[in-house]
């Protein structure tokens, strides 16, 4: 359960079939203030040191109509940065045109989270993840990271196989089980690094960031405007970090500090789902028919054990083409999805229900199938539960050692009874992933940057509002905005305080104060 998202083989292509242009990039929604028909100088488009590159950043994005009002491309960037006349691949990208072209100010690129979050899928909805202000004076970009959804995405093994790593025991008790776990994990990194080579080793959130300043330059703006949220902000940051003068007005929501080591991440998550499933418990006791107790203790305690049970004795699932069993993994994963959001807290509590009275999991399997992304016909809507373990793993590695998890666990189950275990366990994946890492953890200043706004929530699951302080602390220039509420990010998602704050910011580029408290 990484920092990961906005709830909701490698095909490479020959590099003849690159488009290359000037340095002026026509609009494909007309003129207007800012439209990317704006001449760049020179340095605008291709970066200083960057020349190997040219041919990429002078492309020229060839749009298509594709449903409603949104136009389509093709971006085309090199598998390895290192090796820019070798390979390529191509990233999809979707656009929705500002409301108004008198008053567009540019381009908004978004990214919903992930890793594996489909910004094409999340641009879609642009009328609901930015202000109406912001719908008028911008058009909003998504585009699918390289690997991920439509750009040549990334599977390691097919739908069954992928049931069985998302289904499988987290908590593994005695040393039998941490072997089967160790097994496993290496078994589904194998299988990534035999079925989805070469891309699979240059999916990291740099390389990611890089072409997305490809994309910047091919959009023709000098400057790159951003929404990202969850990853969404490491991916930002990352940005930050490399093309500190290409920033225009950032906003990162929902923040990962991109100094957390794994201990760190993985307890912190731990902690930021134990403190968001209490807010739930209380909901649940308050609603007068929880399931699982009349106090917020007997409910934490009657989860817990509720967990342990489908762990010794999987639960029974109708329904579905292929899962026949609700396991402790499924139930874990079903938990979690309803803590993205306070809206799902109702879903959560009806589901546990017939699992606790009739030993039926069927509705909790539900909401893990939300989580994963998966149909109950069996087949997935996106490929986030594959690609998220080779963006991390690249990102950063982790331990091999067992007894490193061990001593993890037992740490993490004090601060976190519910879900240390299970999070301490997650991170073996990249402590036995066959691709080295190509990135570590370290402080992102980026002295040079504009201001760059972070917001975080105070009882956020996914990235606690720790992160946020010490992203924001970190950046030179980071603005900090609090929401004092629950669920996964703020902005357009429940608070008028914040989603004025940051409309302005985009619109009339008026920087919140730092400390904004909402």
């Amino acid at each position: 359960m990484r920092s990961r998202r906005w709830p909701r083989g490698a095909a490479l292509v020959a590099t003849t079939g690159l488009m290359l242009a000037g340095c002026s990039v026509s609009d494909p929604f007309g003129g207007g203030p800012g439209a990317s028909s704006t001449s760049l100088a020179p340095s605008e488009v291709v970066p200083s040191g960057e020349e190997a590159l040219a041919r990429f950043y002078q492309q020229r994005l060839d749009w298509s109509d594709c449903g409603s009002s949104a136009k389509c491309a093709t971006l085309t960037v090199p598998v390895d940065y290192a090796d820019p006349g070798g390979a390529t691949t191509s990233v999809k990208v979707l656009t929705i045109p500002a409301r108004s072209r008198r008053s567009r100010i540019g381009s908004l690129v978004v990214n919903p989270g992930g890793p594996g979050g489909s910004g094409v899928d999340y641009a879609k909805y642009a009328d609901f993840i930015v202000g109406a202000q912001v719908r008028k004076a911008y058009d909003v970009v998504g585009f699918d990271p390289r690997g991920v959804a439509s750009s040549s995405p990334i599977e390691c093994v097919d739908a069954t196989k992928l049931d069985g790593w998302l289904g499988q025991d987290p908590t593994p008790d005695d040393a039998a089980e941490e072997q089967t776990a160790a097994a496993n994990v290496v078994a589904f990194g194998d299988a990534c690094k035999a079925n989805a080579s070469p891309l699979v080793a240059h999916v990291s959130t740099v390389e990611a960031a890089r072409d997305m300043d490809i994309l910047r330059a091919a959009l023709g703006e000098a400057k790159l405007d951003y929404l990202g949220k969850s990853y969404g902000t490491f991916l930002g940051a990352t940005y930050a970090d490399l093309f500190p003068t290409h920033i225009g007005r950032m906003v990162l929501d929902g923040a990962l500090a991109p100094d957390l080591t794994p201990d760190e991440l993985l307890l912190g998550q731990a902690k930021g789902f134990e403190t968001a499933t209490k807010a739930w418990a209380a909901d649940c006791v308050d609603s007068g028919s929880c399931p699982l107790g009349s106090s917020v203790d007997a409910v934490m305690t009657g989860l817990r054990d509720l967990l342990a049970k489908l762990d010794a004795t999987p639960a029974t699932v109708e329904g579905d083409a292929r899962v026949r069993e609700l396991t402790e993994g499924w139930a874990a994963y079903g938990v979690a999805a309803a803590m993205y959001d306070q809206g799902m807290w109702d879903t959560l509590t009806t589901a546990l229900k017939p699992l606790v009275e009739k030993n039926d999991g069927t509705a909790l399997m539900g909401l893990a199938d939300t989580y994963a992304e998966r149909n109950t016909d069996g087949t997935y809507s996106g490929n986030m539960m594959q690609v998220i373990n080779a963006v991390n793993c690249l990102d950063s590695s982790d331990s091999p050692d067992l007894s490193v998890y061990e001593q993890r666990a037992r740490a993490a189950a004090v601060q976190a009874p519910l879900f240390g275990r299970f999070l301490a366990w997650s991170g073996l994946t990249c402590g036995r992933w066959p691709i080295p890492a190509t990135g570590k953890p370290h402080e992102i200043t980026a002295p040079t940057a504009p201001p760059i706004v972070v917001v975080g929530t105070t009882r956020d699951p996914a990235t606690p509002y720790e992160w946020a302080v010490r992203l924001a602390d970190q950046l030179a220039t980071g603005v900090l905005v609090t929401f004092d509420g629950d669920g996964h990010t703020a902005y357009t998602r429940s608070n008028s305080c914040v989603d004025n704050a940051i409309d302005d910011y985009y619109v009339k580029g008026t920087v919140p104060k730092d400390g904004l408290r909402c």
